[in-house]
């Protein structure tokens, strides 16, 4: 049984596994960088250590570091969280070498899932419904312009290393293409270091719609229902809802099965999710990616099945077998969640880093809060934004949107600019309460 964890992440999802680890007797360290010397994980954990200064790539990124806080504290087992080295395969590879368990699934399902182009072919191979595009990677513009050919514009570019909107463009016609293609692959270069694109059709005003999965190590697969993680900010989710609004019960079972399908497919062994575009108008839907790792609209997903998924991956990491099946999984009520971040909504959403000289939080029936900030914090410039998730769940969507609107006049912040008054102005929104939104949400009426 793993006895120690080393957390190798930051803020709320650090505080998140530190208390999953605590309930389940398991004791913690946590590692940070100078600029987060007083974060509330910190604070938390049985044990903290330094493992270098603010910068990312010194810090949170760098590996080596992370691999001799673990032997220093002797912590059997590493969680990535999100984000960082939570999808670097070279990172799971060291720890396995290391005799250390890496939280999170093998390897190779990392490799063949974090390669985009990989994954959307081995989804098709495998009969899960993929986005009409290029086979694989376009190394040209050439081969841009055949690919173009065949499936008409708009068409959207795409890094094959990437995520988080970075590498994209959207391109509307062939004038546009060439520039398009270019910009793609040098902005690929400099996020992921990997250039590489490929080209899918770009479908105009989808949901997003993402399913979670967890796999074991003897083959069992289970869902947890879908989320609508429709409303973005420039390919950012920014509120998550479970179930989606929009999903009937003959769609949302489809979804459920290929989803399973998909993580079968690479043997997955953790908590993961398949994300879908979902076309409104003539209900379809088609694999997008999927994510290795735990996201950060996952609590939407455990509020409404009652499944703690932060504990399944470290029993699952352990080796244990799932103990539910799909039978059991019910689906109860509606949730919703709120990112509050640390930026400016009237100046385009601009980060507003800065210290929290007073903190007032919601609480009260079906509201949850995940946050790695306190009263007197600061929150440093170099990494997300986030202050908190605000979490509402209610026995049906009017209610659990109720209890949100009532969580976010309850949650007071003094010192710096949050996303608190974007939030109140979409509960309200007659789109948003329809259910009906889409992907552009914001630039069609938030902007």
């Amino acid at each position: 049984m793993i006895s120690k964890i080393l957390i190798a992440n930051r803020g709320e999802i650090a505080v998140r596994i530190i208390r999953a680890a605590k309930e389940m007797g398991i004791k913690t360290a946590v590692v940070y960088s100078k600029a987060d010397k007083e974060s509330l994980a910190v604070k938390l954990a049985d044990q903290a250590i330094c493992i270098g200064p603010a910068p990312s790539a010194e810090s949170y990124l760098f590996y080596q570091n992370i691999l001799s806080a673990a032997l220093s504290s002797k912590a059997d087992a590493i969680h990535p969280g999100y984000g960082f080295l939570a999808e670097n395969s070279h990172f799971s590879d060291a720890c396995r070498a290391m005799k250390i368990i890496f939280i999170g699934p093998k390897s190779n399902a990392i490799r063949r899932m974090g390669d985009k182009a990989m994954a959307k072919e081995l989804m098709r191979n495998s009969g899960v419904p993929v986005i009409p595009g290029s086979d694989g990677i376009v190394d040209s513009f050439n081969s841009a312009c055949e690919t173009v050919e065949k499936t008409g514009f708009p068409i959207i570019i795409k890094a094959s290393a990437g995520g988080g909107g970075k590498g994209m463009r959207i391109v509307d016609e062939k004038k546009e293409l060439e520039r398009a293609f270019n910009y793609a692959a040098t902005e690929a270069q400099q996020a992921f270091g990997d250039s590489r694109v490929y080209i899918e059709k770009y479908i105009g005003s989808p949901k997003h719609i993402e399913v979670q999965i967890l796999g074991d190590k003897h083959g069992n697969v289970v869902h947890l229902f879908e989320r609508d993680c429709s409303i973005q900010r420039r390919h950012q989710k920014l509120i998550e809802e479970a179930p989606s609004p929009s999903i009937d019960k003959d769609t949302r079972k489809k979804l459920g099965e290929i989803a399973v399908k998909a993580a079968q497919s690479v043997e997955y062994d953790s908590a993961g999710t398949v994300e879908f575009l979902y076309n409104v108008d003539t209900n379809e839907f088609f694999f997008m990616e999927m994510n290795t790792r735990i996201q950060v609209e996952h609590p939407v997903s455990e509020m409404i099945t009652g499944i703690d998924l932060i504990k399944y991956q470290i029993r699952i990491a352990n080796g244990e077998e799932l103990d539910i099946k799909q039978k059991h999984i019910e689906q109860r009520g509606h949730a919703l969640e709120c990112r509050i971040n640390a930026e400016n909504p009237e100046k385009d959403f601009h980060p507003n880093p800065g210290k929290i000289t007073q903190l007032r939080v919601p609480g009260g029936p079906g509201i949850r809060i995940d946050s790695g900030v306190y009263s007197g914090y600061t929150i440093p410039p170099y990494y997300d934004s986030m202050v908190a998730k605000l979490i509402a769940w209610g026995t049906n969507r009017k209610e659990a949107i109720d209890r949100m609107k009532r969580g976010l006049d309850e949650f007071h912040i003094e010192g710096i600019k949050t996303t608190i008054p974007f939030h109140k102005e979409v509960m309200k929104h007659k789109e948003f309460l329809s259910g009906q939104y889409t992907t552009d949400f914001i630039s069609k009426y938030m902007s």
